[in-house]
Parts: C-alpha cells; structure tokens; sequence
C-alpha cells in the first residue's frame, strides 16, 4: 500500500522510480559488429499491435441493438457448403490429411495380395492373405523415411524372432514326439518354454522399450509365433512344416515394401528438414521469449509474461521443442542409411545446446518472477513508519537530482517503471558519450538507498540499458538462425556473427561490473537494518544478479551455439564428403564404444526420451520392496545373518522388479489360453472359435497396470465390434464382389487412418481395420477356394455373420482373459503405483537436497555428490512415468470415487519446476567445479545458514512424500523455509557490508549463492502448492483414522 496526498492508503498499481529514461542504449549491430547509439525496444510487433487493438469481440457488440440484413436459405446453405469445401480441400493439402491419403492408398495396394490371382497364388493356397493389408495399417507410410528405415528394421527384427521360435518348437516336439516317444512331454515344453516364455518375452520387451513401433512390431511378432504354435498344426502334429512360416515372410515382405514405396514416392517426409524446421521454431521463440522477459524485468511488469503473445510463443517452443526428440531419432536412421554420421552428431550437439540455452532462459524467467513477488509485497521495516509504505521514496539529504526527476505526480505517488519509445536513428559517438558521462556523474550523486524496491530501481537505472542492447543483439542474431528456407534449409550463419557477440559480451560484461560496484556500493550503508530487511536486500540482489549472470551465460551459449553452426556448415558444404557407415561395424574395438558412451550420447543426454511404460528404474527399489525387506530382516534376523541367504535374497532381487514379473505372468496366461490347442479333445473347439484371436487379443490386452489393460480392452472389444459391423454390412452390399469389397476397404482405411495419423487414437483403428480382415477379407479367399479347412464358416460360401461372431467371441474372450490376469496375477493398480513412485521421487529429491550442493566445493568431492547424471536422468525419465501412470490411473473404478487427475497433475507440474530447479543448481555448480578464493571464503562463511536450509527442505520433502503414501493430511504446523532462507541471505548481506571480510570477493563470486538461494526460493514456493494440493486430497481427517484397532 502507498500513501496518497490527501494521506489515504491505496495499493500500488504500477512501479515508479526515480530512474532515468532507458530510450539510448549502444548496441553492436549483428551483421556489421559497429557500434551503434539508438533508441531500440524489445517488444515484439505481435505485442504492440495486440496492445494497440482493441477488445476482439468489439464487431459483436456494435452488432447488438441491430438487424442484420437476411441472406436467403439457399445462399447461405451455398456458402456453408463452400466454406467446408475449402476446409476439407486444405486439410487434404495438410501434412495428415496427406498422410491420411497415403496410408489409405498403401491399404488398397496391399488388399491386391487378397483380390488380384497373380499375387495371391504367390502366397500358395492358405488362407490368411490379408495379413498383408493388415501390415499396410500397422506400419503405416505417413511417416518420414527415417522412421521407416526403422519400420523395416523392427519387422525384420519381429520376423527372424517368430522364424526361430517357431522352428525350435517344431524341432522341439519332433525329437520328444518321434525320438523319445515322449509327445506329451514335448507338447508340455513346448507349451511352456516356447509359446509361455516366446510370448512373454515379447510382451516384456513391449513394456520395456515402450516405442510405438516397437509396440507393432511386438503385435506382428504374437501374430506370427500364435498362428504357428496354435493354428497351423504342424507342432501338435510333430512335424515339420515351413510353409506358413515361409507364407508370413512373404506377406510382411509384400506389406512392408508396399508401404515404404508409398512412403518413398509420394510426397517423401525427410526427418532432417523437420528436424531443421523445428529448430528453426525453437531458436524464434527463444528470441521472443528473450526480448519479453527481458523487456517485462525491466519494467517490472509481469502483464507481458501473462500476455496471449507470450504465452503463444510459450506454446510454439513447447510444441516445437518436445517433437525435437521424434525428429532426432528419426533422422539419426537417415543420416546412418546415407553415411552422413558426423553430421547427425553435429545436430544432436547442436540441440544439447538449444537445451542449455533453453535453462538459461529459465533462469531469466525465475528472476523475473522472483521480482514480481518481492514487487508484490509491501513489509514495513526499520525507517519506514507504519502510515507509509516501503513503496513511498525514502526522502534524504541532498535529493535534488531526485527532485528534479521526480514530478508533482510522483512525489504523490511512488515509483514509475520505464517506458520504451519506438526506435530512432543512431547518434554520434560523442554526444552519447557526453550523455553517459553526465548520467554517470549523476548516479554517482544519487543518495543512498533504503528499500529493496529502490535496489532495484537502482539496478535497472546502471544496468538496464546494457541488458537491454545485448537483448536486443542476441535477438536480432537469432532471427536469422539456424537455417534459411525451405525447402533447401541453408546453414544461415553470418561469419560477423561472432565478432559482433563477443564484442557484445565484452560490452555487456564491462558495464555489469561497474553497475554492480555502484550498486553495492549505494545499498551497503553502515545502517542497522533487521534481519528480515537485510535479507530482502539480498534477495533483490539475488534476483537483480542472477538474472544479470543468466543473461550473460545465454549469450556465452549463443557462441557455442555459432561455433557449431559453423562445423556443421563446413561438413555439409565440404565437397570431397567422406561418407561413413561406422555403426555397421560391430566388430569395433570395446574401448572406442566405451570412449564415446563416456562423451556422452547427445540424443540421450540432450533430450530424456519416454523410456518404460510404468515400471521404476532398477536403480529406484520400491519402497514396498524396501518395507519388507525391513520388516523380514527384524522378524528373522538369525535366519539373515548367514551370508548364503543374504546372497540369495540379493541374487532373487530380479525377480521382485515389476516388469520382469509383468513378463511372467503375460506367459503364464498365453500357456494357459494356449493350452486348449494342444489337447485333442478341445483343439477342435478351439479352432471352431478361433482361438487364436483370442490368444491375439490378450497380448494386446495386457499391460503394466489395471487402469492400462481397462482403456485397452475397451478400445480392443470396440473396434472389434465396429470393424465386424462394418464387414458384415460391406460382404452383404458387394456380394463377394472383389472390385467393390476394394472400393469399401479404401473407403474405410480414410476414416481409420484418421483416427491413427490425426486423432491420436492408433490403437482403436488398427483394432477396426483388423477385424475387418479377419472377416471380409478372410471371407473372399474362402468364396476363390483356397485350400483350407473352414467348413465350419461356409467354406467356397462364406457366412460372413458366422465369421464375424466367431472373432467378436474370440476377441472378447481374451480381453476378459488379460482384464482377469491384470486384476488377479500380481496385481499393479496404477493408483497406488502412482502415489508410491511419487513418495519415492520426494524421497529421493530430498535426499539429494541433503548432500549441500555447495560443500563440494569446499571438500574437493566429485561432481557426483550433488546429483549424478545418470541420476537425474532417471528422475526426469521418472516423472514421465508417473505422468503415464496418472492417465492409466483415471481408467480404474473405485467405490470411493474417480482418481482426481487434475490435482496429481498440478502435483506433478509443481514437481517437474523443482526437479528444473535442482537441474538448474547442477548445471551452475558443474561450469567451474573449483571454488575460486572469493568464492571459498564466501561458502566457509554460510556454511551453518546452508546446512539448516539443507535440513529443512529435505525434511519438507519427507513430510510430503510421508503423507502422500499414507494418504495422511498434513497438520496445521507445517515447517516452513523461510527463516532459514532469511537467516542466510542476511548472513551474505553482513559479508558484504563488511570491507574487512569480503575483500576479495567480486560480483561474480556471489553469483552461486544467488543462484543457491533463488533455487532455495522456488523450491519453497513449489512445496508450498504441493501442501495445498495436498490439504485438499487429504485435508477431512476420517474418525476412523485414529481408532485404535
């Protein structure tokens, strides 16, 4: 609140200062590296226009209070019709609607392989033939090339698999059947070891890779290995047959080329032009959301952050960002498939840089906010009286520099921010420099400072033009980057670039550390402030310098970011291009692939891919598995003090690793499905009812969690029934006619190929256009007479309704069959998985936190000590999971009520900004891992302060993670962080002022402490949601709680 004249207390609507008017700044011009003197701004026309314009909905209310004039009905059903004529001729021009076209028009190629003789009598007499329509929609051609390559390479993979499973089970049943005379016994192996363990180690590697085209490669594998071991009869008979197995090579062999020349030939998606696309959106929206958040901190407004053009570019940096790691991976198979390995590795150093860029960005961000909340609060300390506010300018002898600054208006009312004019044409050297002389002389005049709020005035009046003329330097180089247009994506890098950036660092540089000794010098007086006062006094330094150091760190990054421009532009425009297939070479020496895994795989370290479906880490042990343990080794303590049992519970420890178990009981339950085909009294009902299928359908079924398996069962039996429905109405309109059934299959492949390629729901259209096969497809090579026994479905006149009710039973079967083994074998609810793994993360956070990430500093420890890179790879990775866990949960009923998904995810957003933070921390400490003699005595100096404010936010992070796995509400007494935070920022704030102590410290030894402490600050700020979120989930204490039972 501030006092008016009339003596009135209102509250600050805007920040007012005695600063002097930023409209000058000298810049370095990118293109040319001269000096240059001008009135420039940092907003981007997006905002001003957006800031000129007036309300959108204005059209609509002068239209109120008004009739419109009446177009007739027909004009306008004409103008209807027209408009969505146009809509679906440009979505037909989009990348999915093209994407749609091709995938339908590689389904009606590989329909030929049912409908056209020639091709079918390829494949012999079996039925079955269109499995390869069935590939065409699993590995679909809207993909870019360097998926496809890896397409190809997985359905190879999945094929020699089913091939070799296959063969060793034919073996297998022969030498126990006509050998040993031992048919059951083999049968029995067989069952077990081949379909039990083959399946289940598929359905393990499923959930392990968690990759979508690992996913269909996986289903192509259970497809394969179910139709031999239990439909074919070749091992139930003890015999050796290939043809069916010679049948699926030729029919994914005929799929897979189908799609990849669809893919190939029309309209071809290079992954390297996305990839660059992408950059192309990331580096402009690095360079907008620089120019606002810096243009926002010297204001001190925080409308700009919250304004619809940043948070748009916001969104177009998350979009283009987060599609960078598909892009990277697929383009990595390209750049291998044509030999340009260096260059792929250039790229993938290149986007490890955008990353570090992409933090330092960040940590403007927290700055600035960090700004903001100490803007927003109005304490009352020391020398200012209660009526007034901390707001209101501290008057003080000799203020006529400030008078003069100051109107009648202001004087009134308080502080005012800066306002940018339009740019102007540049000056002349010396009347800018006579300029900055005389302001220099005035700062040195200006009276000491008494409030955090006039820190940072002060702040922004010595450094706010530097800040402002390296912002708008790197701007403007990053307009221009990384490559030119498309369709060729020239390497746009400008060789003056680097001279102009340096010059710009250095200018930037040299005034950050004559502002900064002012500064310090004006806000250091011998006066006795409380303590809370000194610390916010070094909280506003924190901020001020922390984003002053940020702000130098990105630009520090831009040069790295040129200098590998420049590599990559000389190894694509090189004309004696050495190409290389080094990944072929799998002979190489052990030493050189151990060599480059210590570098550092720049896809993997640069950008955390989605690795595993739900499971946790084998480095994160349960702490289930932790509490048992626990609880086994108090009751049996004798019977665990020998070595041999400890070796043995230590050796079983795999088996308790949920995937591994997962993949267990996923072979247990196909044997057990499979196991009607192998008996002779109940083959016949199992192959009457298509088993098989069945068997299909509970692979696809069965996943992690309950909550998985529900949404998969559902959208499986769905699209099931859709895709029979379907069939059976095509079959009746085209009475076997091939031409029509061909017409109706490409007309249903458009509408399922939207639902892969657009609507993000792969699973339910390839379930539809599965079906689909099985029954109209299947029922035209039966109606041509192929040579198999499927009388019982109308053989050369097929039922198509007997055919269809025969899949909808199968399928239903063995979804209700995985839905039973999820819920019963070794249940995992994704609930309770969610909220473990989510204690375990606190746990673990806090933990972390604990170790003091200073002290390595100062005890010469490894890096490691603070935070691994492994390890924070897996917290990262971790966090993703739980996201997948917190969507799986919300398809899990209970009688107490639906999962609240929408707190779990404020939760899990609260944690991500705090796991950036404690990345944020990491990457600070690890640019210098030698403490510097300021920085040495400084650490030595807060070393208590540091070890309370270490202690109390690792003990928060156990109370979270206590009461989110008891599902406990926090009680009333909730520690806080803030006394320890203030005790160490008035610790550093009492180094400073003290000329003796902090002789030897410069403004650049202060920089990790304000780091530590902004870190320190968002981590308070986080936790403290998270116990609100938390209030509300368990915030009714139940009586039943504390009855003692």
């Amino acid at each position: 609140m501030t006092a008016t004249c009339n003596g009135s207390i209102a509250l600050p609507k805007t920040r007012r200062s005695f600063r002097p008017n930023l409209r000058q700044a000298t810049f370095i011009a990118p293109r040319t590296g001269e000096r240059v003197r001008r009135a420039v701004t940092l907003q981007s026309p997006a905002l001003e226009a957006a800031n000129r314009d007036g309300p959108a909905d204005d059209s609509a209310l002068l239209t109120q209070g008004r009739r419109l004039p009446k177009t007739s009905t027909f004009r306008a059903i004409q103008q209807d019709c027209e408009d969505r004529i146009w809509k679906l001729w440009a979505f037909a021009n989009s990348k999915n609607g093209q994407g749609i076209l091709k995938c339908s028009l590689a389904y009606l190629i590989g329909s030929m392989a049912t409908f056209v003789p020639v091709i079918s009598d390829l494949l012999g007499q079996q039925d079955g033939k269109h499995m390869v329509a069935t590939v065409t929609v699993y590995f679909h051609p809207a993909r870019s090339q360097g998926s496809m390559f890896e397409a190809v390479g997985l359905a190879i993979l999945a094929f020699i698999y089913a091939a070799v499973i296959s063969f060793s089970s034919m073996g297998v049943s022969i030498l126990f059947g006509r050998t040993f005379d031992l048919m059951v016994l083999g049968h029995t192996i067989v069952l077990i070891v081949f379909c039990g363990g083959g399946l289940g180690l598929v359905g393990w590697v499923k959930q392990r890779l968690a990759n979508p085209l690992v996913n269909v490669a996986c289903s192509l594998t259970s497809l394969a290995l179910i139709t031999v071991l239990t439909k074919e009869g070749a091992v139930q008979a003890v015999e050796y047959s290939d043809d069916k197995v010679e049948q699926v090579m030729y029919m994914i062999i005929m799929g897979v080329t189908a799609a990849t020349a669809v893919c190939f030939l029309i309209r071809p998606i290079s992954a390297r032009k996305e990839l660059r696309q992408n950059m192309i959106h990331v580096t402009d929206s690095f360079g907008d959301m620089l120019a606002m958040i810096t243009r926002s901190f010297l204001l001190g407004n925080e409308e700009d952050l919250e304004h619809r053009v940043f948070t748009a570019a916001s969104d177009r940096y998350r979009t283009a960002f987060a599609s960078l790691t598909k892009n990277l991976r697929e383009a990595k198979f390209e750049h291998f498939v044509l030999g340009t390995e260096a260059e792929y590795q250039l790229e993938a150093k290149l986007l490890k840089c955008m990353q570090r860029m992409a933090q330092n960005i960040g940590g403007l961000r927290s700055a600035a906010t960090t700004q903001f909340d100490l803007l927003s609060q109005a304490p009352s300390y020391g020398g200012v009286t209660p009526s007034a506010s901390i707001y209101t300018p501290v008057t003080a002898p000799n203020m006529s520099l400030a008078d003069s600054w100051l109107t009648s208006q202001e004087n009134c009312g308080g502080l005012t921010a800066i306002h940018e004019h339009p740019e102007e044409d540049g000056m002349t050297e010396d009347s800018s420099d006579t300029e900055q002389q005389n302001g220099g002389d005035d700062f040195d005049n200006l009276p000491t400072v008494h409030s955090p709020i006039e820190i940072f005035d002060r702040f922004i009046s010595h450094l706010g033009p530097s800040m402002k003329s390296l912002a708008y330097t790197l701007k403007q180089i990053l307009d221009e980057l990384p490559y030119g247009p498309a369709p060729e994506f020239k390497i746009a890098v400008n060789t003056q670039f680097h001279t102009s950036l340096v010059q710009a660092i250095r200018l930037y540089s040299d005034a950050r550390t004559e502002a900064l000794a002012l500064l310090y010098g004006k806000k250091d007086s011998g006066l006795t402030r409380p303590t809370e006062l000194e610390a916010d006094f070094e909280e506003v330094a924190a901020s001020c310098g922390h984003f002053s150091f940020s702000l130098q760190d990105f630009a520090e990054e831009m040069r790295v970011y040129l200098d590998i421009l420049d590599d990559l532009k000389e190894e694509t425009e090189r004309i004696s291009r050495q190409r290389s297939w080094n990944w072929l070479k799998f002979w190489r020496d052990t030493t050189t692939t151990e060599q480059l895994s210590k570098t550092g795989d720049m896809e993997r370290d640069s950008l955390i891919a989605p690795n595993g479906e739900m499971d946790v880490p084998s480095e994160m042990v349960s702490p289930l598995d932790r509490t048992h343990f626990a609880a086994y080794t108090s009751e049996k303590a004798r019977f665990l003090s020998s070595a041999y049992t400890r070796y043995l519970w230590k050796t079983l420890r795999i088996f308790r690793r949920d995937d591994i178990k997962f993949g267990i009981k996923v072979g247990a339950g196909a044997a057990m499905f499979a196991l009607p085909s192998f008996l002779f009294s109940t083959r016949e009902f199992y192959q009457h009812w298509r088993g098989e299928w069945g068997l299909l359908s509970y692979m696809l079924v069965c996943s992690m969690t309950i909550g998985a398996s529900n949404t998969t069962g559902f959208a499986r039996f769905f699209g099931t029934c859709l895709g029979a429905i379907c069939a059976v109405f095509t079959w009746t309109a085209s009475q076997g006619n091939a031409f029509v059934l061909a017409a109706f299959g490409w007309l249903m492949s458009l509408g399922t190929s939207y639902l892969i390629v657009a609507a993000g729901k792969a699973p339910l259209g390839r379930f539809i256009m599965l079906t689909y096969n099985l029954s109209a497809l299947y029922a035209y090579s039966l109606s041509v007479r192929d040579d198999d026994d499927d009388d019982d479905e109308g053989g050369v006149n097929p039922m198509i309704s007997e055919i269809a009710v025969h899949r909808v039973v199968a399928v239903l079967s063995g979804c209700l069959w995985g839905l039973i083994v999820t819920r019963l074998v070794w249940p995992i609810s994704a609930r309770s998985k969610f909220k473990d793994g989510l204690s375990l993360l606190w746990l673990r956070m806090g933990l972390i936190w604990k170790r003091d990430p200073l002290a390595m500093l100062l005890d010469g420890e490894s890096p490691n000590a603070y935070m691994k890179l492994r390890e924070e790879f897996e917290l990262q990775r971790f966090v993703t999971r739980l996201e997948n866990l917190r969507g799986a949960a919300t398809s899990e009923f209970e009688l107490r009520g639906p999962f609240p998904k929408a707190a779990y995810g404020r939760i899990l957003k609260s944690t991500s900004r705090m796991l950036d933070a404690f990345h944020a921390m990491n990457v600070v400490i690890n640019k210098d891992l030698k403490a510097s003699d300021g920085e040495a005595e400084l650490l030595r100096y807060t070393v208590g302060e540091r070890a309370q404010l270490c202690s109390r936010i690792s003990h928060l992070f156990q109370v979270l993670a206590s009461s989110m796995k008891l599902e406990f509400p926090l009680n009333d007494a909730f520690p806080s962080t803030d006394h320890a935070r203030d005790r160490l920022l008035a610790k550093i704030f009492k180094y400073r002022r003290d000329d003796k102590v902090a002789q030897g410290a410069t403004d650049e030894d202060y920089g990790l402490l304000y780091a530590y402490a902004l870190v320190t600050g968002q981590l308070s700020k986080e936790i403290k949601e998270i116990g609100k979120e938390i209030e509300v989930l368990f915030g009714v204490l139940d009586e039943d709680l504390f009855k003692l039972q």
